[in-house]
């Protein structure tokens, strides 16, 4: 055993606009570039604690697993990538990324196994996705050599009008219960996805998730563990308990849980199409349900809804164009945050350091207040898009960054959860970048009799506040935190990938695409790599906090860019999770073969052939 004793030092933050941080910081050992150890503190006040004095016993062994038993590569990947020539499939259960790659082995397109590999997360990791929930994509298609986008959001109850909140003076959308309910968009989408690019039968693709939900699956580890933080939510709600628990319990790691209503749902929906879900017997017990527990939604809003076609939005990063979805999705506000980073130099050596995070983070807090100001559903409100992703307007709020103080900032122009990600890439040069919620949770808690799944709660996004870009409105997109993503190089497919998290999913993107370019990581290295997250500003849904702030780091971060960053006048805190789920899949054009990763900090699995 190793024994050692350090003094650490933490900064005086009397210019800062707190005195307390609550870090777990990783150190490194001036005895050994490879010791590491661990100080946990929680609310220390630095007034009344300057040094710290501690001593660390540390296995020899457990040092060397955690830095030493790579030997190419950056230390903090968990594993190299995989590497495919016919296929990839990467999403975040094992399970789900076998039968989207058995699909593509059984002559399946990227788009049929990823509908597949969808449905199987929709019964495998109910925590953050399900038929009840939308759908976005982007699909890379070989043939055009173009990039197709679609919105699979549905729209708020037509018989719900704000004069409801007003009367009840309800000032926010609840998360649960029958009021945050809006139309399920996922079955469409999958239906509109597999009219354009899809091969197999639908039964042959459902198939598979529903032999899983008759036969049963073994539970995860991590979906363990937000199933049963979900379920304390939702024991009082009707049909939930029924439906998610095993003898009135969350399952634990390794139980087999069985979903024999969603079964029948995937067969029913595979054998009579989408009508099945939107025009049948299952849009109709879901409307009796909701309006049975004081919802609002009709058959109407159900015979309505549809998919809509977009057309993904580039903007050029260094050399690469970073692709993302119009709103009423938050995808423009990763490339706002791009824009402005872009006028910046980064050296692969300046990873993690007090200039990188700081950087990152203001054009963050930058963007974020573009995203509260201007993201909603289009055909309510005028974007303007153009101006938001001009160069032009980037080196303006550039411009307002200082490079040694933590600031705030205002909309450059005036106007009036979980989730799950999954990318496919098949024989034929496709690829599919697709992600699906039911936004926080498992959803809003509403599981209609029968049919196995619980309807997402996408509703509490919008706004009560008259006059925002947001406001609620019936009939109306809210707006949406979930963004898949796509890279071109040279107007060829580079890299198809999302990161789940809410409103970290734009931080995210920002982080994996400078990890990859500015940092000249590899793909997993770029999901693996330590990260950050601010937290504070305006919102989309009316809130605004009028504060800097505040930077939640892992416990890869150093506690020298900790320092770094609270001498500067952040707030810094260390928190376990939050950090979002990354999978991606690039091609390398040279070789002709995929390169898959999907991060450690989910139950996910990359995998090719």
């Amino acid at each position: 055993m190793l024994y050692g004793f350090f003094f650490i030092d933490f900064p005086d933050q009397k210019n800062s606009d707190s005195n307390c941080i609550n870090p777990p910081f990783f150190l490194n050992c001036r005895h050994s570039k490879h010791l590491t150890t661990q100080i946990t503190r929680k609310n220390i006040r630095m007034s009344n604690f300057r040094k710290l004095l501690f001593s660390a016993v540390i296995l020899t062994t457990a040092v060397y697993s955690i830095a030493q038993d790579r030997i190419t590569g950056r230390t903090f990947a968990t594993r190299s990538e995989i590497i495919g020539k016919k296929g990839m499939v990467a999403t975040s259960h094992p399970l789900a990324t076998q039968i989207g790659l058995e699909i593509l082995k059984k002559g399946g397109t990227a788009t049929d196994a990823a509908i597949a590999a969808n449905a199987a997360l929709g019964l495998m990791e109910p925590t953050g996705s399900g038929i009840g929930g939308d759908l976005f994509a982007l699909v890379w298609d070989a043939e055009s050599n173009s990039l197709y986008g679609i919105n699979g959001s549905g729209r708020s109850p037509r018989l719900l009008t704000n004069d409801y909140f007003i009367s009840n003076r309800i000032e926010k959308i609840p998360s649960f219960g029958p009021l945050p309910v809006s139309v399920p968009g996922c079955v469409d989408a999958w239906f509109e996805l597999h009219d354009k690019f899809g091969k197999m039968p639908m039964e042959q693709i459902l198939a598979p998730a529903a032999d899983y939900a008759e036969e049963g699956f073994p539970v995860t580890e991590l979906i363990s563990h937000y199933w049963k933080l979900s379920l304390n939510h939702f024991r009082k709600f009707p049909n939930v308990m029924e439906t998610y628990s095993i003898d009135g319990k969350a399952p634990e790691k390794g139980d087999i849980f069985k979903n024999p209503d969603l079964a029948n749902t995937y067969r029913l929906i595979a054998e009579k199409g989408r009508d099945a879900f939107y025009n049948g017997r299952i849009a109709k017990t879901i409307v009796n349900f909701i309006q049975g527990q004081g919802g609002f939604l009709s058959e109407e809003d159900f015979t309505l809804h549809h998919s809509e076609w977009v057309e993904p939005i580039p903007v050029n990063y260094k050399g690469y164009t970073v692709w993302e979805l119009p709103p009423n999705g938050q995808g423009i506000t990763a490339q706002i945050m791009l824009n402005i980073l872009e006028g910046f130099e980064f050296s692969p050596e300046e990873f993690g350091t007090a200039r990188h995070l700081h950087l990152v983070n203001e054009a963050k807090k930058i963007a974020f207040e573009d995203r509260a100001n201007y993201i909603a559903d289009p055909d309510f409100a005028k974007l303007p898009l153009d101006k938001l992703l001009s160069k032009v307007y980037a080196k303006k709020r550039r411009s307002l960054i200082d490079s040694a103080r933590a600031g705030s900032y205002t909309p450059g122009m005036q106007n009036h959860s979980e989730t799950v990600y999954l990318t496919v890439a098949d024989q034929w040069g496709n690829m599919v970048s697709l992600i699906q919620s039911n936004y926080r949770g498992m959803g809003s808690g509403m599981v209609p009799p029968g049919l196995g799944f619980m309807l997402q709660n996408r509703g509490e996004l919008f706004s009560l506040n008259p006059g925002d870009a947001n406001e609620y409105a019936p009939g109306k997109r809210p707006f949406h935190t979930i963004i898949p993503a796509f890279v071109t190089k040279d107007k060829k497919p580079w890299l198809s990938f999302g990161v789940m998290g809410g409103d970290f999913q734009p931080q995210g993107h920002v982080q994996i695409i400078m990890n990859l370019i500015d940092f000249e990581m590899n793909l997993q290295e770029a999901g693996d790599a330590p990260r950050f997250s601010h937290s504070g500003g305006s919102t989309p849904t009316g809130v605004s906090h009028k504060t800097k702030g505040e930077i939640h780091v892992e416990s890869g971060i150093p506690y020298e860019t900790v320092r770094g960053l609270m001498q500067m006048g952040h707030i810094v805190s260390f928190d376990l999770g939050g950090y979002g789920g990354f999978q991606g899949i690039m091609y390398d054009n040279e070789r002709g073969v995929y390169i898959g990763a999907s991060e450690s900090r989910k139950d996910g699995q990359a995998a090719g052939y």
